[in-house]
């Protein structure tokens, strides 16, 4: 079918390695929406999905951020694509260093590289928190922190460590830095985080409590349009980490706080909003992901449909209401709870005590059981399913080339890891 025979007109959406690129194909191709999924890897689950009806090769993000920023406009300057999705900090940040150009274009229903820096810097991002009145943990650059009695979690700066941050030099080597918890006893050594993270990393407290929350939304120019919640019940690991297991909730202080931050930030287009919820009951400030999150498949099942929200405000079609959205209800990502179980066997943390295995595994048998929601799953749409097991099994097998742009071989375990991870 020829791009003028469908109504809806054209998106461009990136193949990553978590389903949420696969929750916005199933989406829009579902709203008669034709896709151009477009990826660095060579067959991901994106491109299996019925949804995709063309696939293009771009190049890798990591490797060369402006040629792959430089792809996705050629896609947009065609005459059908009416508008890109941001998976990852990296297509965020590609999109929004180039916005005019894009704008020219398409719709661009995302921040400006200004407002953009004021998420992905962490310590702008605490700074606009404490302006806004936002709780958040003490948050300091590692130069700057002095009390190493504290238990402490050390991060990188940027969630990107793009150009307009780090420079050229640090940029083109891209780390894959990740927090690091800090034991009381010991105080970590500067030039070796600095050496992992390519810049001068920023130190937190660490905020006791078990419980994840994530506030979600889609923005138009500082005015929310859409907004969901959810409470994570499982992350990948034991100690938290990206979402294996949530459940939507409805808390008036969690959307007070989500809601001004963003303000405070004059957002404009999707983004998530994560807090902890400590001892005492306060929703605490940990991250800003300023694009699609991984969780989205469930976001959707629950009914609030953020792809096709996304799109109506790029093609100039917002509702008049938010939707409304089932709370009480939850859903999993399969390869997510198997990495929970891995840490729990294999991982260590020092400010973290380690559940019981049988308990943790009966848990998450009991909730498969009672809340069969799926990510990837899907009746109607096995083919990324299907994709993903595949790329985990070759993986295991020590192949390394599934879904990856070069087939050097890797070692069983890590491969393991690094595919259940989303790596």
């Amino acid at each position: 079918m020829v791009a003028s025979e469908r109504r809806e007109g054209t998106v461009v959406v990136p193949a990553i390695g978590v389903a949420s690129s696969v929750a916005c194909l199933r989406s829009l191709g579902r709203a008669g929406v034709r896709t151009v999924v477009v990826s660095e890897f060579d067959d991901p689950p994106g491109f299996r999905s019925r949804y995709a009806d063309e696939t293009v090769s771009v190049p890798d993000p990591t490797e060369d951020l402006s040629a792959y920023a430089e792809a996705l406009l050629s896609l947009a300057e065609r005459e059908d694509v009416r508008t890109v999705v941001p998976f990852r900090e990296a297509d965020v940040y590609a999109l929004a260093k180039r916005r005019g150009a894009f704008e020219a274009h398409v719709g661009t229903p995302w921040p400006s590289m200004e407002t953009l820096r004021g998420a992905q810097d962490r310590v702008e991002l605490f700074e606009t928190a404490r302006a806004a009145g936002v709780p958040a943990p003490d948050t300091a650059t590692f130069d700057e922190w002095d009390d190493w009695d504290e238990e402490v979690v050390v991060k990188p700066r940027y969630t990107l460590p793009a150009p307009a941050y780090v420079g050229e030099a640090v940029a083109s080597e891209f780390p894959h830095a990740t927090t690091t918890y800090v034991d009381p006893s010991e105080t970590p050594d500067r030039e070796s985080l600095v050496a992992e993270m390519g810049h001068v990393p920023i130190v937190q407290e660490y905020v006791s409590g078990s419980d994840e929350y994530g506030f979600f939304a889609l923005y138009d120019h500082g005015e929310p349009v859409a907004t969901f919640q959810h409470r994570q019940r499982r992350g990948y690991k034991y100690c938290g980490g990206p979402s294996a297991y949530r459940e939507s909730v409805a808390i008036p202080e969690l959307e007070d706080a989500g809601r001004a931050l963003l303000d405070a930030l004059d957002w404009h287009g999707v983004a998530m909003v994560e807090f902890l919820r400590d001892d005492d009951g306060q929703f605490r400030l940990m991250e800003v992901n300023p694009r699609f999150w991984s969780s989205l498949p469930f976001t959707v099942q629950a009914g609030v449909d953020f792809p096709y929200l996304y799109w109506s405000h790029a093609t100039g079609r917002l509702p008049d209401e938010p939707p409304d959205y089932d709370v009480g209800v939850a859903g999993h990502l399969l390869r997510g709870e198997l990495v929970h179980l891995y840490s729990v066997l294999f991982e260590e943390y020092p400010l973290v005590d380690r559940p019981s295995f049988a308990r943790t595994a009966t848990a998450i048998l009991g909730s498969l059981l009672r809340h069969p929601r799926f990510d990837y799953l899907a009746a109607d749409d096995p083919g990324p399913f299907v994709g993903d097991l595949e790329r985990t099994l070759d993986d295991v097998a020590g192949d390394g080339s599934a879904s990856r742009p070069s087939t050097r071989p890797v070692w069983p375990t890590t491969a393991l890891w690094n595919l259940l991870s989303g790596r």
